[in-house]
């Protein structure tokens, strides 16, 4: 991956300093991921941002760290 140096405000880069430290991630790492769930986030505005986020960080867990999807209530369940 090339990278690209920019000015960013410095306040940004202190808040990124600060989520970077609680997400376990690099300032660079963090501030990227706040562009995607920016950009992904205008991509689809109904969507709430914590739930593009969310998506976004599942996105990067291991697979066999997964937990499979079941439903609340199946075919089976509902009234005829």
């Amino acid at each position: 991956m090339s990278t690209v140096s920019m000015r960013i405000d410095e306040s940004l880069v202190g808040a990124a300093r600060v989520a970077a430290k609680a997400e376990f991630r690099t300032v660079q790492g963090q501030v990227e991921f706040w562009a995607k769930v920016g950009r992904a986030a205008l991509d689809n505005p109904d969507l709430p941002a914590s739930f593009i986020a969310e998506s976004l960080m599942s996105l990067g867990e291991p697979r066999e760290d997964s937990t499979p999807f079941v439903p609340r209530s199946t075919a089976n369940t509902l009234p005829a």
